[in-house]
């Protein structure tokens, strides 16, 4: 079989003749740097174009001497070598030049098409659909760029009009953003990208989100840098209260749907705080059992069991309110300002967790706690990233403005009753993202290690108030 006819039907064990899991392991986007993979193979293709240039979905899937296995999504192009293309290849094979189709501005105007017809593609691996929602889709599309500073995935940008965001790594099931963006679009609420149309893939090994198309907010300002340009000089704390109202309003209209399983709220159970202290537990013997011995730890070295003690007093009295649909993973480099009004994006929750986990329910004083520890980064990292001090009272300002915001706005009954306990079960929260912090900070970034270090001390005096 010739490699167009093998691309063509979703056979694509060619991909092995030009290694694509040496080129797969350097892109930024592949999760297990650190994990030695045993082996790659292409499980499934489905064909996007079927005329030179080919475009193919390949699903590859990366297996680990564990046992364990990871499957991303990598679009592919084939031009014949005599075409010269050079733009992201990855090899060549039998006459035919195999490259990154996300260099190709074709690709995202085929999708398109697809998308814009609400077409389905069959092969021998699956059936992906392309499915449009109920707002026009860009026409007569010009200019196709891919968007910088992606980690996770890889979006392309249509005539500042539109942008899709193609999911590399895949799990079974629905991508909690398409859900959300979907259920905000259809609620009315205008403070996110509204949804255009999204991309599935359905076959014998699982069904998965491979990606969706929403709005592009053209000229807009990444919430973090603003925060970051603006808080040395005392600035940005005005913008709080605004922010704090949209994310308010975001989790009562997530909370407003009791007709809707996947979205109704719900009462914590007995054991959804011990659920929570019990994941933080785990996380705090680890953390401190290899903490290691640099001054910024200094604060809290040795008080592994004391962190792990406050937890549990906090949730034997932090109770109420309902759990919802959240964000997830919510923090200033979630939001932009467009104009005046702030937006709010990327609803895929943390990456580093499960999709399952992801799409659980949630008190949203999680997405609060998430948004607080943003302030405690922007006021340390100035200094940090750029040499300029935030100024003293700066984080506790910005803090205290976004909670009133926020409390004017949000849906009380989806609170604990009375301040008390809500702001118990606030410190709670703060709390899990803290430790999740200093993980990430020890392995990561070490010269950032005082920030969740900070964050955590203040927890623990806070509590013996």
């Amino acid at each position: 079989m010739s490699i167009r006819d093998a691309a063509l039907a979703g056979d694509l064990n060619f991909l092995e003749d030009v290694e694509l899991g040496a080129w797969l392991t350097k892109r930024r986007w592949f999760a297990s740097k650190a994990r030695e993979v045993s082996a790659f193979g292409a499980i499934a293709g489905v064909p996007v174009r079927t005329e030179p240039p080919l475009f193919v979905i390949a699903l590859v899937e990366a297996r680990f001497h564990a046992g364990t296995h990871e499957l991303y999504q990598v679009p592919i192009g084939l031009r014949p070598e005599q075409d010269g293309w050079s733009e992201g290849v990855i090899g060549t094979v039998d006459g035919w030049t195999v490259y990154d189709v996300l260099k190709d501005p074709e690709y995202g105007r085929a999708v398109l098409d697809l998308m814009r017809a609400g077409r389905e593609v069959e092969s021998a691996g699956g059936v992906a659909i392309f499915a449009p929602a109920d707002r026009p889709l860009p026409e007569s599309v010009v200019d196709v760029r891919p968007m910088d500073a992606e980690q996770s995935n890889t979006s392309l940008v249509f005539d500042d009009a539109a942008a899709l965001k193609i999911y590399r790594r895949l799990e079974p099931g629905i991508n909690p953003e398409l859900e959300l963006l979907r259920f905000l679009t259809e609620h009315g609420f205008a403070q996110v990208p509204a949804l255009l149309g999204h991309a599935s893939f359905t076959g014998r090994l699982m069904e998965a989100t491979l990606g969706i198309l929403q709005e592009f907010v053209a000229g807009a300002r990444d919430g973090w840098e603003l925060a970051l340009d603006e808080a040395p000089q005392g600035g940005f704390i005005d913008r709080c209260r605004p922010l704090g109202a949209v994310t308010g309003a975001m989790h009562s209209t997530l909370g407003s749907d009791a007709s809707d399983p996947a979205f109704a709220p719900e009462e914590p159970s007995g054991e959804s705080l011990a659920l929570l202290t019990a994941t933080v537990d785990d996380e705090i013997e680890r953390i401190f059992r290899d903490l290691r011995d640099v001054p910024a730890v200094s604060p809290i070295a040795g008080r592994g069991e004391e962190v792990r003690e406050k937890l549990r007093e906090l949730s034997h009295v932090a109770a109420g309110g309902k759990i919802i649909r959240t964000h997830g993973d919510y923090h200033l480099g979630q939001t932009l300002l467009a104009g005046e009004q702030w937006m709010v994006l990327d609803f895929e929750g943390e990456p580093g967790r499960p999709l399952p986990e992801r799409r659980r329910k949630r008190s949203p004083l999680r997405d609060v706690a998430g948004m607080l520890r943003s302030f405690a980064y922007v006021a340390s990292a100035g200094t940090l990233l750029r040499g300029t001090a935030t100024p003293e009272g700066w984080e506790a300002a910005a803090r205290e403005e976004f909670l009133a915001g926020y409390f004017e706005h949000v849906d009380p009954a989806l609170l604990p009753p009375g301040d008390p306990a809500t702001q118990t079960l606030l410190r709670i929260f703060e709390l899990e993202k803290a430790v999740y912090e200093l993980r990430y900070e020890l392995n990561n970034r070490p010269d950032w290690v005082e920030i969740p270090v900070e964050g955590i001390a203040r927890l623990l005096a806070e509590a013996d108030r």
